[in-house]
């Protein structure tokens, strides 16, 4: 989400709304004066996206880009709200612009290859990395970039050489470039089997990056039980009860097989998979605003006619994913914290909870460098509480909509797909089709970490855990699961 709207740490902020309303309102002046003002266009774009308001960053954006095109930043702004809006073929567009423009921008070279990876190009995104690791060897991003695209593995002299920058760099590993050639040697080492020294390789990359974001568990904690304590008093719904029957909200923790799920449901005629929006956060952001209090403090006083105005001012946001298909899939992960939120506002709405092995959730997660957001993820202590706590909180929704929240187990996916599929598209309300099965067929762009993935069948040797023994066990121990001890008896 944008760090305007709502997120997991933090519930949509009524004041911090405010401000960003009252500097984009400062910027909208300033070009009633200057209105060819590319540097000012450019201002607005940003903030316009760090708002929510991709829509208008996008016009913004494309605005800078006409006064000034030989901006290799603004081609790389443009391109970044373009990812995120979902065009992902301009997005590479734009990004190949300011490749172009400015061949020496690492950044500029690396989120061409996102592009690519999210279209399905892993082979091109590859090439675009190596590119850039020619001119920058010692550029963290490209490695993790590359080593991130899961489906292929970095050559031995590669492996070698990412080994040895990586050890150079210890004195000064505390920068984002050797934290990821950290992250990205942990994933190396493990392909290589080489699980204890990927185990050491990863402590030591995720308490730098742990040092650098820090995250406060107990008051993210006292956040749910406050959301939870509002969600328990009678609040209303809106109305109709069909309001949103054409969404499907697909919710889990990173790394829990939601790309998988939404995956599965796109490969359906009557479904688009959206992919991450951040349109319900920024719905909650402006009702907070306009009732001058953070979410979830003003829910119990919310009407009918509030839950149904912002319903559909959701479903006017989101309309752009149904314009060829009839129903659309939103799988903003962050999501599982406002569920009750989306479900009072559209109660014609379905909602998926995809659960993977607790170990396997924490292990995968804690390997992973997130381009943003997921700041629990660099401690194994910290990714036990959020999982505990997104469990309590799935519970508690599914009390509150009975039968309206469908859990989607990995590991059942994987033991019966064609059974799990069949009953997922049935509690979505959709007829049976093939093409599910074959949803590693299905052409559109996936804008997530396991773009590659999915693009495969299903494949049943990704689950790790197990093969660092006794080394997970505090992670196993913290999440109340079985120790590796315990599971050899």
């Amino acid at each position: 989400m944008s760090a305007a709207s709502a997120t997991p740490d933090r519930p949509a902020d009524a004041d911090a709304g405010r401000r960003a309303s009252a500097a984009i309102a400062a910027l909208q002046h300033t070009l009633v004066q200057r209105p060819d003002d590319a540097h000012v266009h450019h201002q607005l774009g940003n903030a316009l996206l760090q708002a929510g308001d991709r829509a208008g960053a996008l016009a913004a954006l494309q605005r800078c880009c006409a006064l000034a095109p030989q901006s290799a930043a603004a081609w790389l702004d443009l391109g970044r709200c373009q990812l995120g809006h979902g065009d992902t073929e301009d997005a590479r567009l734009a990004f190949e612009r300011a490749v172009a423009l400015a061949p020496d921008d690492a950044r500029a070279g690396v989120l061409l290859a996102d592009a690519l990876i999210f279209l399905g190009q892993p082979e091109a995104a590859a090439r675009r990395l190596r590119e850039v690791l020619a001119r920058h060897p010692g550029s963290g991003p490209a490695w993790w970039g590359l080593v991130n695209i899961k489906t292929l593995r970095v050559a031995p002299a590669e492996a070698a050489e990412l080994e040895r920058l990586q050890c150079s760099s210890d004195g000064e590993g505390s920068g984002i470039d050797g934290i990821a050639m950290g992250f990205a040697l942990g994933k190396v080492l493990e392909d290589a089997a080489r699980y204890e020294d990927a185990w050491r390789t990863l402590i030591e990359a995720n308490a730098r990056m742990r040092r650098r974001l820090p995250w406060d568990a107990a008051d993210f904690v006292a956040r749910i039980d406050h959301m939870l304590v509002a969600f328990s008093a009678p609040f209303a719904r809106a109305e109709p009860s069909s309001l949103g029957a054409e969404v499907i909200f697909i919710v889990s923790l990173p790394r829990a097989g939601s790309t998988l799920a939404e995956q599965i449901l796109a490969a359906h005629p009557d479904i688009e998979g959206a992919s991450e929006l951040s349109d319900l956060g920024a719905v909650i952001q402006e009702e907070s605003q306009r009732q001058r209090r953070s979410f979830p403090d003003w829910v119990s006083d919310a009407t009918p006619s509030d839950w149904t105005r912002m319903g559909r001012r959701y479903l006017e946001r989101t309309e752009r994913w149904r314009m060829t298909r009839p129903r659309c899939t939103d799988k903003m992960p962050n999501n599982w914290l406002y569920l009750g939120a989306a479900l009072a506002m559209l109660p014609g709405a379905h909602a998926l909870d995809c659960r993977r092995d607790p170990v396997e959730t924490g292990w995968s997660c804690f390997k992973q460098l997130f381009s943003s957001g997921a700041v629990f993820s660099y401690d194994l202590a910290d990714i036990a509480t959020y999982w505990k706590a997104y469990e309590r909180t799935l519970s508690h929704w599914s009390r509150l909509f009975p039968k309206r929240i469908f859990r989607q187990d990995y590991e059942a996916l994987l033991a019966q797909p064609e059974i799990r599929i069949r009953a997922l598209l049935d509690f979505c309300g959709l007829p049976f089709d093939a093409a599910c099965l074959r949803f590693h067929e299905a052409t559109r762009s996936v804008r997530t970490a396991s773009a590659a993935q999915v693009r495969q069948p299903l494949r049943h040797d990704t689950a790790l855990a197990a093969r660092y023994g006794a080394l997970l066990d505090p992670l196993r121990q913290a999440l109340g699961a079985a120790s590796a001890g315990d599971k050899h008896e």
